[in-house]
């Protein structure tokens, strides 16, 4: 494990190195990891590829100076700065929950330059409805930060939704999980604002993999209900070369075994 910075603009970037295999691999981590989250990949992955994660902005160590939100532009210039770091034209390009989303709006712009595109319970399937209000509209974003700070309404409508079937179990632990106290909720609050113009056109990103046939692979918990498999199935509708794997697991699924099978079905 080898870490290293790439500076950017104002910023700087912290990210870690895995493995010593020819090709590179660059993950990029959920909602709330960091680059360190992709460690149990290596024992699979490591002598293929050398795994490259990053610490996306507003977390881990990555410091992001730029006084504004991160945009599609900045994470091509980031992976550029990577591919000249390590000497590489090429990368396979991994994407965990939300760094599936990152992934998708990466490959509307590099689609040229990926070998392969795995998704492990990939964000950006589908366009959640609520994640569009809050973060896309200037009444929702607002809305959103008076929640961050007076929670009460928004826990009586969860319990409401949930009593009236719109949520079930599993979604409504995970949101209570991730809003029960202020400093959670500032830290949704401020990566889903910081994050909102990484919206990924999925049919550019499905044109793309068709011209420069990308093969891709898109992983999926069984037991998932944040990040469901049906949403893969819709996706890979056969316009590009695509395969769904469907493991014994629910939304976290980066485990030495799911390196050994992402190995195995490369």
């Amino acid at each position: 494990m080898n870490d290293f910075y790439l500076p950017y603009l104002q910023s700087r970037f912290h990210g870690i190195s895995y493995g010593t295999g020819s090709q590179l691999l660059i993950c990029l981590h959920g909602f709330g990891e960091t680059a360190a989250s992709f460690a149990p990949l290596e024992e699979g992955l490591g002598d293929t590829f050398t795994v490259v994660a990053l610490d996306m902005p507003l977390h881990g160590l990555t410091q992001w100076q730029e006084q504004r939100v991160f945009e599609k532009n900045d994470l091509q210039q980031l992976i550029s700065l990577v591919l000249q770091h390590f000497g590489k034209d090429r990368f396979s390009l991994l994407g965990y929950s939300m760094g599936g989303r990152l992934a998708l709006c990466l490959t509307e712009t590099m689609a040229d330059r990926i070998n392969h595109l795995l998704m492990l319970a990939g964000d950006g399937l589908r366009n959640n409805p609520w994640h569009m209000f809050v973060t896309q509209t200037t009444v929702g974003n607002k809305l959103f930060k008076y929640n961050t700070y007076h929670p009460r309404l928004f826990f009586f409508l969860l319990k409401t939704w949930r009593k009236a079937g719109f949520l079930n179990q599993s979604i409504f632990r995970f949101v209570q999980n991730r809003m029960d106290q202020p400093k959670k909720r500032e830290q949704v609050y401020h990566i889903w604002t910081m994050m909102r113009k990484m919206m990924p056109d999925k049919k550019r990103c499905k044109q793309l993999l068709h011209r420069y046939n990308v093969q891709t692979l898109l992983i999926f918990g069984k037991y998932d209900r944040v990040i469901p498999p049906v949403l893969g199935e819709r996706f890979a509708d056969g316009s590009f070369p695509c395969n769904i794997l469907i493991l014994e697991r629910g939304h976290q699924l980066i485990t030495p075994q799911t390196g050994f099978i992402i190995k195995t079905n490369l």
